[in-house]
This record gives structure tokens, sequence and C-alpha cells, in this order.
């Protein structure tokens, strides 16, 4: 079970560092991956993370250069808004509909991963981690039809599969559950109020005052798993 200082990502004492991967993950989750990169790749698929185990700082990094608008925010599309057009209680809800709120992201639990093919990239092409690289046509389509049959038999399932009034679905986006259900249990409001009024994120005082009603959108809103838990 994960402490409170691992799961508002204050801590990495739960992660193993894989060079190899260019990744931090959850030491139970680990070989897990491994076995479904080595059966994906049967398969002709090269199975990559983009993104594993993020702690509070690389997190509080990305949620404050959008609220700056050095990192551009998107609607609910995915299209890019106009940051001078909204007000600073916009601008927070803006950047949680595809970016969590640091103390908040499944990423700091290193159970959740965001995977592409690397071996469907044309060269030079730049991935964005949008729906439509996943959707029929897009360049990362079979790699989703794969996972859709397959990643439960490792224990990994999508905790953004639809939308659920907060974060957008997210095909891209894998979740251990036999370590992330028991990390979401244990995470509660009190521990996000604590790591985020410890903090000096931007907004925080928008933050803090809508913070119960954020929680229950943006944190406890999601998909469980599709099948028991087999590890």
């Amino acid at each position: 079970m994960l402490n409170e200082l691992e799961l508002t990502g204050r801590a990495r004492t739960h992660v193993v560092q894989r060079d190899d991967l260019r990744a931090a993950i959850h030491a139970d989750a680990l070989e897990p991956f491994l076995d479904m990169k080595t059966d994906a790749a049967r398969d002709g698929l090269e199975l990559a993370l983009t993104s594993a185990f993020r702690d509070f700082t690389a997190q509080q990094r990305i949620w404050d250069m959008k609220f700056r608008g050095e990192r551009p925010i998107y609607d609910e599309q995915g299209r890019e808004r106009d940051r001078a057009a909204l007000s600073e209680e916009e601008i927070v809800e803006a950047i949680l509909c595809w970016n969590a709120l640091p103390g908040a992201s499944r990423h700091h639990w290193g159970t959740d991963i965001d995977v592409i093919d690397r071996a469907a990239l044309p060269e030079a092409y730049r991935v964005r981690l949008t729906i439509d690289e996943y959707e029929p046509g897009g360049v990362f389509h079979a790699l989703k039809e794969w996972l859709d049959v397959n990643a439960a038999r490792y224990g990994f399932f999508r905790p953004y599969r639809i939308f659920r009034g907060g974060v957008r679905p997210e095909p891209w986006h894998l979740s251990y559950a036999p370590a992330s259900v028991p990390a979401l249990s244990a995470m509660s409001l009190e521990l996000l109020a604590d790591a985020v009024g410890a903090s000096d994120i931007l907004g925080k005082g928008i933050v803090l005052d809508r913070l119960s009603r954020l929680y229950e959108r943006y944190v406890a809103s999601v998909d469980a798993p599709d099948t028991p838990l087999t590890a």
C-alpha cells in the first residue's frame, strides 16, 4: 500500500527506474508491463512508454507552464483554446480536461503509463497523444485494438475509457489494477488538500476553493477494471 507521500507524488520509494524504458514504474507493475511488451512484439508492435511515474515537481512544472500560457491548453475536443479569453477559473478547468492537478495525478503512483507503438511511427512523426491517433486511420489504431483484447491479461485497464464528466477519454493511458485500485482507495481529499496547500502551484487559491468538486470530478470519477484483479 502506498503511503501519503507516494500517493501525492512527493516520494519515489515505490518505483523502479529503468533506463532501457526511459522511465520509472511501480515495482509491482514492471514485470507485467515487460511481459506485455514482449508479447506485443510478437504481433509486430513495439510497445513504448511516453510517460510513467511523474512526481509532484514534474506535474507542477506542466501545470504552471499551462497556467502561464507557455504551453497550449485545449477544449474538450482537443482544440487549442485562446488563453487570453479565459478567466483564471476557466484556465484551471481547461487544464484539468487533459492534465492532472499536482498531487492528484495517477502517474504519481507509478502504476499508470502512457503507451505508443514505436514501430508504427512514420519518419520524423511528432507524437501528440490525441484521440485521433488511436482511432481508425490513426497511427496507433492497431495498438489500441491489440490493447483492447490483451491489456487485461497483464492486469492493465483504461481508467479514462469513457467520459465521466472530468478527464477526457485517453486510449493511450493504462493503469496496473492490482496496485492502482488500492491506491485510489487510499487517496483522499484531505491528502490532496495537504499536498496542494504545502505547494506554490499557480492558481493555488482557486484550486483550494474548489477542491472538493475538483476531486470528485477529476480524481474519483474513473472507470473500473473490466475484470477482477488477478495479481
